[in-house]
């Protein structure tokens, strides 16, 4: 039954399944990956200086404003009022914030001349500074909102008057009333109308050192979502361009260092097997690959060299010991036919003679013994008996029996001895 073949990759299969093939695509994955967690730190690190910057802007604003705020105007005065006002309502005159009849109750305040001057001073900074809003307000516990004091806005659509206020997440909210002057005091969260907000203020507080006001100033960080998105798309097609070159050029260099000497190893070893096949191999299929790589693959090439060398001896060495032992094995075929044909094989052997019988057989241990007999009648009277062992084998040893047979059967005919026989015969 012929010997099956291994299946070997057409060529659209050697293309896919390549070793080049492969560290390609390992290359590109793993660019990938690196290159997204780069782009996951990177967002997170622009993110985080941007939006920094703002909350660092806000936060020198509303401090700057405040300081200024406590050298020119008494804010306290006006903060009392309007909180008192605001806490002397009930819960449903409170929902009507906004209204004509809600702010009716707050409305002189603005003609008071300590509003005016902070609103005026306030818009300076505004005007000046990068922020989305700047104004006035206090957290209040009691309702858990934020209640406006003073907006320098001139936008009749955002401005808040004295005594509107918002609810707020009043966790966030303690953090300002609890704030201990260390550090920059800010928040972020988003709202359905502004989208993304960062909040940073600084308190006011009364002789008794408790805040009565903060000044506060709100910054818009979409920028720093569009920034962001921005940056997304730079950096994508960034790394999608140099995760190609990386993947070229370090397949190139993989296919030129790995990849190129393993199959010329390859193509060595199926033009070993197909001259053996042939019967024409020249034993230097993988010495002469020439590899200089300096690393195991160059060491390989040279174990394959040494290991055709020591097959090529090894079969040479077979075929001397094949050759010898066919040799020897005929010989001893030969051998063994000769003392077959040698010995007496023919039973009863004297058919006329009803005075004796005799029968003989030896059966070598192997193809030819060294052990011998013969018979033969001396006269009507005598018969010879002769056993013998003869040192070695082969045809030799053969030969030497049949010598020695002829001589003494010759000798005792003659009439001699046993002992005279045996010692012409020797």
């Amino acid at each position: 039954m012929p010997k099956k073949s291994v299946r070997e990759m057409n060529m659209l299969q050697r293309q896919h399944y390549s070793l080049s093939a492969r560290i390609f695509r390992a290359t590109l994955l793993g660019a990938f990956i690196l290159g997204a967690v780069a782009l996951l730190i990177g967002l997170g690190l622009y993110a985080y200086a941007l939006g920094t910057r703002y909350i660092g802007t806000a936060f020198t604003l509303s401090r700057d404003a405040r300081t200024v705020l406590d050298k020119v105007v008494d804010v306290v005065p006006l903060a009392d009022e309007v909180m008192r006002r605001y806490h002397a309502l009930s819960d449903e005159e409170r929902e009507q914030v906004g209204t004509e009849k809600y702010r009716a109750r707050f409305d002189d305040l603005m003609e008071r001349e300590d509003y005016k001057t902070v609103r005026e001073i306030l818009k300076v900074f505004l005007e000046d500074g990068d922020v989305y809003a700047l104004y006035l307000a206090m957290y209040d516990r009691q309702t858990e909102k934020i209640v406006y004091f003073v907006d320098p806005d001139d936008d009749s659509g955002d401005f808040c008057r004295p005594g509107d206020w918002e609810p707020v997440v009043w966790k966030e909210a303690e953090r300002f009333l609890n704030w201990n002057g260390r550090g920059r005091l800010y928040d972020i969260d988003t709202t359905a109308k502004y989208g993304w907000l960062g909040t940073s203020g600084v308190p006011i507080k009364n002789a008794a050192g408790e805040p009565v006001a903060f000044v506060l100033s709100d910054v818009s960080l979409n920028n720093v979502l569009r920034g962001m998105k921005v940056f997304l798309l730079q950096y994508s097609l960034a790394m999608l361009v140099l995760v190609n070159l990386v993947g070229f050029f370090m397949a190139r260099y993989m296919r030129k260092k790995l990849v190129a000497p393993l199959n010329r190893i390859a193509e060595a070893a199926e033009r070993y097997a197909r001259d053996k096949r042939r019967g024409t191999g020249t034993g230097e299929h993988f010495s002469g690959l020439g590899i200089t790589t300096g690393d195991e693959l160059e060491n390989l090439s040279l174990v394959m060299a040494d290991m055709e060398r020591d097959l090529a001896e090894f079969e040479e060495n077979l075929t001397k010991v094949t050759a010898e032992k066919e040799r020897v094995g005929a010989e001893l075929a030969l051998a063994q036919r000769i003392q077959a044909d040698m010995l007496p094989n023919v039973f009863p052997p004297y058919p006329e003679r009803t005075d004796f019988d005799i029968y003989a057989s030896m059966t070598p241990a192997k193809q030819v013994g060294g052990d011998f007999y013969d018979f033969f009648l001396i006269d009507e009277e005598h018969i010879g008996l002769v056993m013998a062992d003869v040192s070695g084998k082969g045809i030799p040893a053969a030969l030497f029996m049949m010598a020695s047979m002829i001589l003494l059967q010759n000798h005792t005919m003659a009439g001699k001895s046993p002992k005279e026989v045996l010692e012409t015969v020797n």
